[in-house]
């Protein structure tokens, strides 16, 4: 497999290690979009949080805690983010949890300022809602 994040978990790629656990390992990313930006990930190659056991996913969350609790003493606010799947922006198919540092005068914005403004109707809310609930 040619996955750069198990290749860090195996050791051939060389990375600034925060913690480990038994299932996941937090690490400093190599490109960070601010001072501390972090990658929390399981140690077993998965492309989406429900393809996790739940040990695993209980292990990840636990050590994402764990982390972000010293990470958010950086700058007192941290953003958590995660691509799950390739549509919902993921570049590397291997789950990874973002903790990134925020600052109010870091230039990036709400979540909302992601997305461009969507309308539904109440039929469609209402589809949804019975759909997931």
């Amino acid at each position: 497999m040619d996955c750069i994040f198990c290749k860090i978990v195996s050791g051939q790629i060389p990375t600034k290690t925060i913690k480990e656990t038994l299932h996941s390992m937090a690490f400093l990313d190599a490109f960070p979009l601010s001072k501390g930006h972090t990658l929390v990930i399981p140690k077993n190659h998965h492309v989406k949080i429900q393809d996790m056991s739940d040990e695993e996913n209980s292990d990840l969350f636990s050590l994402v805690h764990k982390v972000l609790t010293k990470i958010d003493k950086l700058t007192g606010a941290t953003l958590v983010a995660i691509h799950n799947g390739k549509e919902a922006g993921q570049e590397i198919p291997h789950i990874h949890v973002h903790l990134v540092p925020r600052t109010s005068g870091d230039s990036a914005g709400a979540i909302h300022s992601m997305f461009k403004h969507v309308k539904f109707s109440d039929l469609e809310i209402e589809e949804i809602y019975n759909k997931l609930k």
